[in-house]
C-alpha cells in the first residue's frame, strides 16, 4: 500500500467515497444528467454564479467538488460559519491577481444562509462584474436567506433528497469497492439490512456510510442488532424519516392543542434530545399558531415566528429555552380552528366551482378599453361609505357565501 492510498484508508468511509466525477454523482438527474444545461456547463467550464439549496446530504459540497475538478479556474472553498469579511478581501485579493493572469476564480461559500447582509454585500459587486463566480450551498430558502440582488445574478439549482434505493445502492458500491471503499473485508449482509440503513439515515448518505463503516468495525456480520448498535441512541430512538418522527411531532401539536403544557414540553425535549432540526420544530408552531390558535390570539403568530429567527440567529443548544417558551405560550393560549375550516370550506368551492369570474366592479381598470368594457363600474369605494356599504365580492354563484362564524 503506498502512502497516499494509506492516507485514503485512514479517511472517514464518506469521504473516501465521495463521488470524484459526475458519472460518479448519485441522484439529482433534473440537474446534471445527460442533456442538462448545468452538465453542459461543467464539461465546458463556462459556468454562472449559482446557488445548490437542498437538504442535509443531497449532494451540495459534492456537485462543488467535482466543478472543482473539472475547472481549469481558481477554486476557493469556506464556510459561511467560520469565515467573514476578512477572508473575503483575501479571496478578493487573491481574484484580482488571477484575472491579470486571466483565469478565472470560484467562490465555494457552504452555508450561505449564515451570512449575512453585510457580508452578502461585500461579495456582490464583485459577482455582479465577473470577478467571482460564486458557488453558494444552502439548506434554507435562498428567496429568504440571500440578499435579493445577489440572488438575482445566481442560477437557483433546486436539489432533492436521496431516494432509499439511491442510498442503498451507494452502500452496496462501498461495499464492493476495494480501492476506497470495504471490498476486501468480505462482509456479511443480512438481506434487508441495507436497505435498513438507508431508510433510517434520513436521505443522508453520509449518515448510512458512518453506520455501515462502524458496524463493519466491530463485526464481519452485519444484522439488526449491529445497525441498532451503530446508529446509536439517537437514531435509535428517533428516526427522522420513519414512523417515530411523526408519531412524537404529532404528540407534540396533540399536546400544545389540548393545552397541557408539561406534556408538551417532554415532547419537544424528545425531539430536540434526538437531534432533530429546531427549526423543523419552529416551522410547526409557526403552523400551529394559525391551524389551533388563530383568531382567538392573533399574537401566537407572532411568538411563533419570532421563535424561529431566534433559532435560526443562535442554533441549539440556545436555542432550546427558545422552543420551550413557544411552546409553553402555544399551549397555554386559548384555541380556535375556524381559521382552519373557514379556509377549508374556501377551498372546497375553488375545487367545485373552478375558475370562477370576478364580478365587473370589483376589476381593476387601469386602461381605456377596461373601463369601455365596464371594469370597476358601480364599485363603492368603501371609506366614502364609512366601510357600511352593501356590495357584492364574491362571484355570482358564490353570492351570500359564509366561510366564517361572524
Amino acid at each position: 500500500m503506498t502512502d497516499n492510498s494509506a492516507k485514503n484508508q485512514n479517511q472517514p468511509l464518506a469521504e473516501r467515497m465521495r463521488p470524484q466525477t459526475l458519472d460518479e454523482f448519485s441522484g439529482q438527474e433534473e440537474i446534471v444528467g445527460e442533456g442538462k444545461l448545468l452538465r453542459a456547463a461543467i464539461s465546458q467550464d463556462k459556468l454562472p454564479s449559482m446557488i445548490f439549496w437542498g437538504p442535509p446530504g443531497c449532494g451540495k459540497t459534492t456537485l462543488a467538488l467535482i466543478i472543482a475538478k473539472a475547472s481549469q479556474a481558481d477554486f476557493i472553498r469556506f464556510s459561511a460559519v467560520t469565515s467573514g469579511l476578512k477572508e473575503l478581501r483575501e479571496v478578493i485579493k487573491r481574484a484580482k491577481q488571477d484575472d491579470w493572469q486571466n483565469k478565472k476564480t470560484i467562490l465555494f461559500i457552504d452555508e450561505i444562509h449564515r451570512w449575512n447582509k453585510i457580508q452578502q454585500d461585500a461579495l456582490l459587486p464583485h459577482v455582479e462584474n465577473g470577478l467571482i463566480t460564486l458557488i453558494g450551498a444552502t439548506t434554507e430558502n435562498p428567496s429568504f436567506e440571500v440578499r435579493g440582488a445577489l440572488l438575482s445574478r445566481c442560477r437557483v439549482f433546486v436539489l432533492k433528497q436521496l431516494s432509499i434505493a439511491q442510498i442503498t445502492a451507494i452502500l452496496e458500491n462501498a461495499l464492493n469497492d476495494k480501492n476506497r471503499g470495504l471490498g476486501n473485508l468480505s462482509l456479511k449482509i443480512e438481506p434487508g439490512i441495507l436497505q435498513k440503513i438507508a431508510a433510517m439515515s434520513n436521505g443522508d448518505p453520509r449518515t448510512a456510510l458512518n453506520v455501515l463503516e462502524y458496524a463493519s468495525s466491530i463485526s464481519a456480520e452485519i444484522n439488526p442488532a449491529i445497525v441498532k448498535e451503530a446508529f446509536q441512541k439517537s437514531y435509535l430512538l428517533y428516526d427522522k424519516d420513519g414512523d417515530e418522527h411523526y408519531n412524537i411531532i404529532s404528540a407534540l401539536h396533540k399536546s400544545m392543542r389540548g393545552s397541557d403544557a408539561d406534556a408538551a414540553l417532554y415532547w419537544l425535549a424528545r425531539m430536540l434530545e434526538a437531534g432533530e432540526d429546531p427549526l423543523y420544530v419552529a416551522r410547526r408552531l409557526v403552523r400551529f399558531a394559525s391551524e389551533d390558535i388563530g383568531l382567538a390570539n392573533s399574537r401566537a403568530l407572532e411568538q411563533a415566528v419570532a421563535a424561529y429567527n431566534a433559532c435560526h440567529f443562535i442554533g441549539l443548544p440556545e436555542c432550546n429555552v427558545i422552543l420551550a417558551q413557544a411552546v409553553v405560550y402555544m399551549a397555554k393560549c386559548k384555541k380556535s380552528n375556524e381559521l382552519y375550516l373557514a379556509y377549508g370550506k374556501a377551498r372546497k368551492d375553488v375545487e367545485q366551482h373552478g375558475n370562477l369570474p370576478v364580478p365587473l366592479h370589483i376589476r381593476n381598470a387601469p386602461t381605456k378599453l377596461m373601463k369601455d368594457l365596464g371594469y370597476g363600474k358601480d364599485y363603492k369605494y368603501s371609506p366614502n361609505f364609512d366601510y357600511q356599504e352593501e356590495q357584492e365580492y364574491f362571484p355570482d354563484k358564490l353570492k351570500g357565501r359564509k366561510y366564517l362564524k361572524n
